[in-house]
Parts: C-alpha cells; sequence; structure tokens
C-alpha cells in the first residue's frame, strides 16, 4: 500500500488540520496509507517572544518545511496564512483544500461583546494586523501580545488575564469551539490575513508522484482567491513587519480584492484599498494593489 507522510505541528489546531487533509486525500485515492509526522517548531518552543520580534507567522512554518527537505516526509501541512510569501527554493504549494470560514471571531470573557467591554479593558491578540483593526474599532482599549494554541489562548480569557482575544474562525470551528465566539466579523469588515481559512500541502517541487497526488485535492476557486491575496504581501517584500490583511472574492465573473496595510506604530491609521479585475489576472491584481497600499501609507506618514 503506498504510503503518504504529512509533516505538521504538534498542536491540536495543526493536527485536526492534518486529519482534515489527510481524509481529503483518501477519498481521492482509496487505498493510500497516510501518516503524520510531528514536528515542533521555534514558534511553538518560544511562547514569550512576540511573534513580530521572531520574524512574524513564518516561526511556525520553516521546520515544518526541513521535514519535507530532508526526506522524512513528503508533505508539510500549513495554514496558509502562516506561509511567507516569497517562493521558497526546490518546494511548491502542491493543493491548497477547500477554504474554510475566512473571518475573525471575538471571544469574550463572560459572554462579552468587544462593544460591552468598558474602556481599558484588556484584548489579545499576535497580529499586528488584528491590532491595527481593533485599535481604529475601539481606540480606548488595551491591545496587548496574547501567545499560545488556540485551547490555551482561550484558557487565559477564561482565567480573567485577557477580557477577550481575536481568532481565526476557522481554527475555532476545527477545533468544535466556535460556539464559544461571542462576535464573528463580515471578512469584508474585518478584513483576514492572506489566506486566512485555507490548509496548504507543500512537497518537493521535482517530486512528481506526490504532486499528481495533491492535484487532486486542490480546490481550484480558493487557489485563486487566495494567491491573490498573497501577492497583496508579497508586493511588500520578504521580511515585511508591517500588518497585512486582503480577502478577494468572485462576484460575477469577476475577482475583486480588498486589503489594508497598517504601520506596527500605535498611533498609526491602517490604509486600504480594492482592485477588481478578471480572476486569471488575480496575482497582478494583488500585487499592484499591494504596491498602491505601500506608497499610500508612507504618504500617510504612519
Amino acid at each position: 500500500m503506498p504510503v503518504l507522510r504529512i509533516a505538521t505541528r504538534t498542536s491540536a489546531l495543526a493536527l485536526a488540520q492534518t486529519h482534515l487533509a489527510a481524509d481529503a486525500i483518501r477519498a481521492a485515492h482509496p487505498g493510500i496509507s497516510v501518516e503524520l509526522v510531528e514536528v515542533t517548531t521555534r514558534g511553538d518552543r518560544d511562547q514569550a517572544t512576540p511573534l513580530h520580534a521572531m520574524g512574524g507567522e513564518g516561526v511556525f512554518v520553516a521546520a515544518v518545511r526541513d521535514a519535507v527537505r530532508d526526506g522524512s516526509a513528503e508533505v508539510a501541512m500549513h495554514s496558509l496564512k502562516d506561509m511567507p510569501s516569497e517562493a521558497v527554493s526546490g518546494l511548491v504549494i502542491g493543493a491548497m483544500l477547500e477554504r474554510a470560514d475566512p473571518r475573525d471571531a471575538f471571544v469574550g470573557r463572560d459572554g462579552r461583546r468587544l462593544r460591552d467591554l468598558p474602556p481599558g479593558a484588556r484584548v489579545g491578540t499576535s497580529a499586528t494586523r488584528r491590532a491595527a483593526i481593533l485599535r481604529a474599532m475601539r481606540p480606548d482599549l488595551d491591545i496587548v501580545e496574547i501567545r499560545g494554541n488556540v485551547d490555551t489562548r482561550l484558557a487565559k480569557v477564561e482565567r480573567g488575564e485577557y477580557d477577550g482575544a481575536i481568532l481565526a474562525a476557522a481554527g475555532l470551528l476545527r477545533l468544535g469551539r466556535l460556539n464559544e465566539a461571542t462576535e464573528i466579523y463580515e471578512a469584508q469588515a474585518f478584513l483576514p490575513s492572506p489566506g486566512q481559512g485555507v490548509i496548504a500541502l507543500e512537497c518537493r517541487a521535482n517530486d512528481t508522484a506526490t504532486r499528481a497526488l495533491l492535484e487532486a485535492v486542490d480546490h481550484g476557486p480558493t487557489r485563486v482567491a487566495a494567491t491573490a491575496e498573497r501577492a497583496v504581501l508579497a508586493a511588500l517584500g520578504a521580511g515585511c513587519e508591517l500588518g497585512v490583511a486582503a480577502y478577494a472574492q468572485r462576484d460575477d465573473g469577476l475577482l475583486t480584492i480588498r486589503a489594508m496595510l497598517a504601520s506596527t506604530d500605535r498611533d498609526g491609521m491602517p490604509v486600504f484599498g480594492d482592485a477588481t479585475g478578471r480572476p486569471s489576472e488575480g496575482e497582478v491584481l494583488g500585487f499592484g494593489l499591494g504596491k498602491r497600499l505601500k506608497v499610500a501609507l508612507e504618504g500617510s506618514g504612519a
């Protein structure tokens, strides 16, 4: 029986997502055996240092990729939003599974919503993007860093260390904890991270057998939208520490991308922009939009 090994982080969410990927592969290829290769990343080991100080979400990616590079696994499972936008020599994204809920959710202590919180309440997030949006919505709140996996963050809210936290709805859904969200924000109003809600399966570029297996579970509409969103990020260059949000939707045969760029400066206001065109032009549209946002942010003095 053919065996396909998938490298994954060890968090409950990563394992849940990897099992979803494994189930999709088994459904597409009856008879194949899928095994999980668990990997601990730098981001998992260091729960104290802010993510932006370690290089952003990419700290969760490197060790999982290394398992594919050294032959310990054929596939690396990633949350697409955690993947840096720059291409990696020798590796390709062989599949993007159909997107789950792309929205962000607020989990408030004692069931409170964001608007119910008093001035000075502590709201946790590890994302510059989310912090910028929250400060625009409620400048009177204390937006602070929160680290740890989903279960850890929810426990910190429950214990009263935070009055609330912002998390990805898809993660709560995949862990069976979406009912704990006190608010879920529409994606156009609270723009998500590029690729949020998408499971990405990465493999070696020269591994034609694995690429053929993954092609069967690649979801075309998801790839079109996510590629356009990630092009916004790519336009800003590798190592960007700015807060970037992008969400692409297809409507009446056209693809519309709405994006946001925010400075790490607490007082800097985010800038927004849109681009619309043919789905086949999504990557070009996203890249151009990212460039325009960067010029706009620099012009705003943020």
